[in-house]
């Protein structure tokens, strides 16, 4: 007999709630879907379970497997579910109840049929296989159905555009609208997540963030994502101040208690915060501090306050840039081996937060763990992330060797996330050109970014200390891009104000967001990127970076002082155009002293309209 009796449907506000009520089986209980029920949005399934709390002998996070399998047409997505105590922690704070939620981006519309696993068991959260696990009862076996409609998003919203897939190419592209994806945003501070107004917030090292400055750039589309009042706001201006300025991404850590900073992570203190801060900024009781939270416990209220930042990074186009681990926490679990701690830790990660459209997993920052213990955790990742996102590796700048035991059918990652170290960024083009040509040798092309370019003591300095910012502009954003990178991120360094660690507001490099957006909407407005190759052999100027399809279309970038170049089109004959981008300024293509030549071997491009001492970006087109 099927216990479940539908009671009523109705819609409140943008939310849709679908409701089965129990009648006369209490092994089959209620559940909610919530969301907005709409292709690409987050739909949750709040399941009735076991009550029960974030401390109890039965571990709600370890010793419970709740996964839910989602079918339309002939798709299948299996996708872990996870605790979530009163289902509504973020404004209350709970650290018990008997909520249990999955999160799902349906990718088509129509029908989609789904059915609950819930199991228990010793460690089952994280077991290969169901072997020893017995029923739970209450959620295991309930199913249902609802209808999804085409979103009605549009504009930077990442839900107009879909999923941002690695699609065995050198960019990701978004699933919906099919456009290739360039990212320009920031690497730091890589603390963002220590701030004030989450729950169990700790001050160690004297590092925590209120991001008090970006209060005034709070907008009113984030209200409904405040919690407890008025908590959150700083933070989420901080993201719209991001966005209004053409950014795409911002990363940071989820676990960094023995990093630089010591205040970012998802478990519950075994003491309090002030014991916790205490303990930590002093370097003689590191054994101690080290060991004061569970690391299987979660807290599900910071957790979900986390969700809110990233629900409005999503609605503002944000790329996430998940940094698992930092060089100093990775041995923290399992005493280093990938073991019970570190697979509940990505379970965790994937099931709240793995629904998200553009991101990627980091599986490491500056990652020097033995190579197979780096395969080990990325197949799990591979294998349990039901979105396939985008999987990446960090390491130190010279280290970068440790890549070539990866690329290829080594590894389950997708791509590089790129360290450099020279103060100037010279070494940022070479050495992204040198992983795309021995990942495309492998035979699995690489989704490369650079994400921390520059000397680690300065990096992008403030613009007080540098306004016009020529050497990040021209060797690393454009160095990068002009070599096949899909993006870059800016690291702060750590000897100015608003460092990689003490940043609180990102118009400390204000001058310098701008040339940033220029770069993308070059490449956006102008250039078939997805389709082209570094191609610096065709310049007659040995520092000028060229990107071409051939025949079609030639971008060059010319240095500061490199007022000219010539560029070897080939023989075929045909018109090409010539205009010129102000790399510095944007705005229209200009006419320079040459505007037009024919392909028959190596051409003169001629000279900028302008500014002849200042760096130029050429673009040469055949016509029609």
């Amino acid at each position: 007999m099927n216990c479940l009796n539908i009671k009523t449907s109705f819609f409140l506000s943008t939310i849709f709630f679908f409701t089965t009520l129990v009648s006369g089986c209490q092994s089959e209980p209620d559940y909610t879907v919530q969301g907005e029920l709409k292709k690409w949005h987050k739909i949750e399934l709040v399941f009735n379970g076991p009550s029960t709390d974030e401390m109890n002998d039965v571990n709600p996070f370890l010793d419970y497997r709740l996964d839910v399998t989602f079918t339309n047409n002939d798709q299948t997505f299996v996708v872990p579910g996870f605790y979530a105590a009163d289902g509504n922690a973020a404004e209350t704070g709970a650290e018990k109840g008997n909520k249990w939620i999955v999160r799902f981006a349906p990718n088509a519309t129509g029908n989609w049929n789904f059915k609950a696993s819930f199991k228990k068991g010793a460690n089952i959260a994280v077991a290969d296989g169901l072997d020893g696990a017995v029923n739970a009862e209450y959620i295991d076996g309930v199913a249902g159905n609802f209808s999804v409609a085409e979103s009605d998003k549009t504009g930077i919203d990442n839900r107009a555009k879909g999923k941002l897939e690695y699609v065995g190419e050198h960019y990701l592209k978004f699933k919906e609208t099919g456009k290739y994806f360039i990212k320009v945003g920031v690497d730091a501070p890589e603390n963002i997540l220590a701030y004030s107004d989450f729950d169990a917030t700790t001050n160690a090292l004297d590092l925590l963030k209120t991001w008090e400055p970006h209060k005034k750039d709070f907008n009113e589309d984030a209200k409904d994502l405040l919690w407890q009042g008025e908590k959150g706001k700083n933070l989420l201006g901080a993201i719209n101040y991001l966005a209004s300025e053409g950014l795409n991404v911002f990363s940071f850590l989820t676990f960094n208690v023995d990093g630089d900073d010591r205040n970012v992570f998802p478990y519950r203190l075994k003491v309090s915060e002030e014991e916790y801060t205490k303990y930590a900024n002093d370097k003689k009781n590191k054994n101690a501090w080290q060991t004061m939270f569970h690391k299987t416990r979660l807290d599900v209220s910071k957790l979900e306050q986390w969700e809110r930042i990233f629900d409005y990074g999503e609605q503002k186009g944000m790329f996430l840039h998940f940094k698992t681990h930092e060089t100093e926490t990775d041995h923290l679990m399992d005493n280093g081996v990938f073991g019970v701690e570190g697979k509940l830790y990505y379970r965790e990660l994937i099931a709240r937060f793995g629904h998200h459209l553009a991101m990627n997993w980091n599986i490491g920052e500056e990652n020097n763990q033995p190579i197979e213990n780096v395969r080990e955790v990325t197949d799990y990742v591979a294998k349990l992330d039901p979105y396939n996102t985008h999987r990446v590796l960090h390491t130190f700048p010279d280290q970068d060797y440790r890549y070539a035991e990866l690329v290829g059918d080594q590894s389950s990652l997708t791509g590089a996330s790129l360290q450099l170290s020279e103060a100037d960024f010279k070494d940022v083009h070479p050495r992204v050109l040198k992983w795309m040509k021995n990942a495309d040798a492998a035979g699995k092309k690489w989704a490369i970014a650079v994400d921390e370019p520059g000397k680690a003591k300065i990096a992008l300095l403030p613009d007080a200390e540098d306004m016009e910012h020529n050497d990040a502009r021209g060797n690393a954003l454009w160095g990068t891009l002009l070599a096949g990178g899909y993006g870059v991120e800016w690291y702060f360094g750590y000897a100015s104000p608003h460092s990689d660690l003490t940043c609180q507001d990102y118009r400390s490099r204000d001058l310098f967001w701008n040339q940033n957006l220029h770069a993308k909407v070059f490449f956006e407005n102008h250039l078939p990127f997805w389709e082209m190759k570094p191609s610096d052999d065709l310049t007659t100027d040995s520092d000028s970076f060229c990107f071409s399809k051939a025949d079609e279309v030639y971008v060059v970038y010319l240095h500061p002082g490199k007022e000219t170049t010539s560029l070897n089109l080939g023989d075929s004959g045909h018109s090409f155009s010539i205009k010129w981008y102000d790399p510095r300024n944007g705005g229209d293509l200009l006419d320079g002293s040459v505007t037009s030549v024919d392909a028959k071997g190596t051409v003169a491009l001629g000279t900028p309209p302008k500014d002849k001492d200042k760096d130029w970006v050429v673009l040469v087109q055949k016509k029609n």
